[in-house]
């Protein structure tokens, strides 16, 4: 399987440590946008229940805080007309809870958030995933003296899946993540690799596996070119990455994020 890795770091930095001088160069600020965040997770061996999706905006360059949307209707729907609404339960967070939520492989969900007069739509099918069977390290990767931790899981055979694996270390606020297909590897065991020069034994690392459909995986695909920088750091930057919310009202007020439906599993490994 080959896999693309990447981390996501949406703040820049100094290209050159020697200037004593900072520059601040004047940006032009867009108006506003609808921020959604709604990753459905279900763990294996969980109810699945408990969920939440998060509402924001998008806010200028320089600004440190994030700013978060209350007073919108969320709910999503699923196949058999179940209604699964989620509440801001603490105001003021964009936070909004579902505590009765029933996940169920391969079955559809729609996506539903209304704001000031607006109506927002996206749609989704939970993808399964395969458990992480084994975590093997070798002390001699990357350049020869980095740790390389590898996640093993059986593919399924004569099924086109797509993965994503999420590595949180006790080192890093941001984590880092990998996106794959069986494209070339369909019903073997592979695995996903974390390489980082940085950690070190007893450093504890979260290691999640999500099954995503091929849209989504087309999606993080695009992240992962403006994670890397394109070109370059002088490149042309990239046209605004589209997830699936659609805006029933009003197509030119689109919403950034992406709803997605994954199966998951875990593991908490101790660097060795």
């Amino acid at each position: 399987m080959k896999f693309y890795k990447f981390t996501l770091l949406f703040l820049f930095t100094a290209l050159l440590t020697s200037c004593e001088d900072v520059i601040k160069v004047d940006l032009e600020t867009a108006a506003p946008r609808l921020v959604i965040d709604g990753s459905i997770q279900w763990q294996k061996g969980t109810l699945g229940n408990e969920q939440k999706i998060k509402l924001s905006t998008t806010t200028g360059f320089y600004d440190s805080i994030i700013p978060t949307v209350s007073g919108a209707t969320v709910f999503v729907t699923n196949s058999d007309n179940a209604v699964f609404n989620f509440i801001e339960t603490t105001p003021n967070t964009g936070i909004y809870n579902c505590s009765t939520f029933v996940p169920a492989i391969n079955k559809t969900y729609v996506l539903t958030v209304n704001l000031n007069g607006q109506t927002y739509t996206a749609t989704e099918t939970l993808k399964s995933v395969n458990p992480i069977t084994n975590i093997e390290q070798n002390n001699n990767g990357g350049s020869g003296s980095d740790i390389e931790i590898k996640s093993f899981f059986d593919d399924p055979a004569n099924v086109e899946n797509f993965y994503m694996f999420k590595y949180k270390s006790n080192i890093s606020v941001i984590p880092a993540f990998e996106v794959g297909t069986d494209k070339f590897t369909d019903g073997n065991q592979n695995f996903g690799l974390y390489i980082n020069e940085d950690i070190a034994a007893g450093d504890q690392l979260d290691i999640t596996i999500y099954g995503i459909s091929k849209r989504y995986y087309e999606y993080m695909n695009k992240l992962i070119l403006i994670s890397v920088g394109g070109n370059g750091p002088f490149s042309t930057p990239p046209a605004t990455v589209r997830g699936n919310i659609i805006n029933q009202t009003n197509s030119a007020n689109f919403a950034l994020g992406y709803f997605n439906l994954s199966e998951t599993d875990y593991r908490n490994y101790t660097v060795q």
